[in-house]
């Protein structure tokens, strides 16, 4: 953790200096991408020894099946792949040398890079193999037209940015940033007209780098002293579960989840702080002129302490995590796309049996409160005292219900988690299936509109935001021109 700390430091300071000094005004794409590529191995090597090897030998296994299996079935192969040996280091690393603790954890920035080699390998695809009327507006502006180059891809999965922490990112949005490409710039006048602008200069990220240090202090500070004195394991304690009323357990099941929450807020914001000090992360401006700084921002705080849904939870919940769910899964899943997509995130996420149990109970809670929301929720909306009431029962049902699924995610192990849910009397699993048999659920519309209908766990808003973030796109290929990009940018901007 303290090599995580200094490492993720060194790395904001580099990013300073990565924007000073080698600015794209002032160097060439090819300097850049070497030194990214190489200020993130040293991060790697001294973080994690020689266990960061693994970081490139996954990268360039999965470069060499792209270039040897051929764009019409290669992002089947790099997923394979790079799901495969990612889970094979995941049981190397827990069952073999350390169950339990975090010592030596290379597979947290293998997650990251898994994510970047099977996104990237589907944007291959269907850019380069696809018909271009069979994609949906998302798909069409993250498609890659083009095959990138071995330092181009080392230099997207391994860059000093994000190879501790991530986030992911789009492989376009980082070409674009490497290579300096101006801004396109969507804002809306208060006339309701749109007008495209072109940012000649970068926008200073000083500000949103500041506030965002400042939330990790903040966060930090609490994991130090709350966290340590409201343990999670407190909840399976025999004495606590003998003598505890039920409220006071599902209060303390509540504090206990909410203060271990704080570790990741500060690992994120942190993360993001980097990339923008580093001048990648600029989203455009918003209706009053501000900049926004949050393209791959992985979380919102406000909304996850406020959410009145378990969707809305999900939402602001580690972002770009979600969005590559659903790129690579969801969308693309001829069957029970919830499912599938609750099971491949338990996979990413490890082979601790706490993992699994949290989602396969995510998977029932997600369609527990979908039911509810499209049968009853309308009742609840016409008058504003109503809806307030609504809300406040629904935020203590959210918060209770995320608590109550994330426990065994905590606990890891099999026994302590079923102590804790049998010690529940599998309360929320038992209501959760009777909500399910008592209310219809709506079945997702199949057929050539299949993408257009579905309405996905994370919801269609987060997709609108995250198309609107799309302040650049690569012209990766040298056969579409700059007006064919800025057409298929505002095609999704419109969707």
């Amino acid at each position: 953790q303290v090599n995580f700390v200094v490492c993720q430091l060194f790395a904001l300071l580099a990013a300073i200096w990565f924007r000073t000094y080698l600015h794209s005004s002032k160097t060439s794409p090819f300097i850049r991408h070497v030194v990214a590529t190489l200020l993130g191995l040293y991060l790697a090597l001294f973080c994690f020894g020689w266990y960061a090897l693994h970081f490139v030998i996954q990268s360039g296994i999965s470069y060499y099946i792209m270039i040897i299996i051929g764009v019409e079935n290669m992002h089947k192969y790099c997923f394979v792949f790079a799901l495969g040996y990612l889970t094979v280091c995941q049981i190397t690393r827990v069952y073999i040398f350390d169950y339990g603790q975090y010592s030596a954890d290379f597979s947290g920035p293998m997650m990251i890079i898994t994510q970047k080699i099977t996104s990237l390998a589907f944007e291959i695809h269907d850019g380069m193999f696809r018909k271009n009327e069979d994609l949906t507006p998302s798909q069409r502006c993250l498609a890659v037209r083009r095959m990138p180059s071995l330092l181009e891809y080392l230099s997207y999965n391994c860059n000093f940015m994000g190879i501790l922490a991530g986030p992911l990112c789009s492989y376009k949005d980082y070409i674009t940033f490497i290579e300096g490409r101006s801004y396109q710039l969507q804002q809306s006048e208060a006339n309701g007209k749109e007008e495209t602008k072109y940012e000649q200069t970068d926008p200073s990220p000083n500000i949103a780098v500041a506030q965002k240090l400042l939330i990790c202090g903040l966060s930090l500070l609490f994991h130090m002293t709350i966290t340590k004195t409201l343990p999670v394991e407190y909840n399976i304690d025999d004495n606590f579960r003998a003598t505890a009323s039920w409220p006071v357990r599902f209060f303390y099941l509540y504090v206990s989840l909410m203060a271990a929450r704080p570790k990741y807020y500060f690992a994120w914001t942190l993360a993001d702080a980097i990339n923008n000090a580093a001048g990648f992360g600029f989203r455009g401006y918003d209706k009053n002129g501000g900049t926004r700084w949050d393209l791959i921002s992985n979380l919102r705080i406000q909304q996850i302490e406020f959410s009145t849904s378990f969707k809305m939870f999900l939402d602001n919940w580690n972002i770009q995590t979600a969005l590559w769910l659903k790129r690579v899964c969801y969308e693309r899943a001829t069957f029970s796309p919830t499912i599938q997509t609750f099971i491949l995130s338990a996979i990413w996420h490890g082979v601790y049996p706490g993992y699994y149990l949290t989602f396969l109970t995510g998977v029932l809670m997600t369609l527990a409160a979908r039911a509810i929301r499209n049968n009853i929720r309308h009742y609840f909306v016409e008058s504003p005292a109503v809806k307030l009431c609504y809300d406040i029962i629904t935020w203590m049902a959210t918060q209770v219900a995320i608590s109550y699924t994330v426990v065994p995610f905590v606990l890891l192990s099999v026994k302590p988690s079923f102590t804790f849910y049998s010690s529940c009397y599998f309360c929320l699993h038992i209501a959760s299936i009777l909500v399910l048999l008592v209310f219809p659920l709506k079945r997702t519309q199949k057929g050539s509109k299949k993408h257009e209908s579905i309405q996905p766990v994370w919801s269609k808003k987060l997709e609108e935001e995250n198309l609107l973030q799309k302040n650049s796109y690569s012209t990766t290929n040298n056969s579409f021109s700059q007006k064919q990009e800025i057409t298929c940018r505002y095609q999704a901007l419109k969707q």
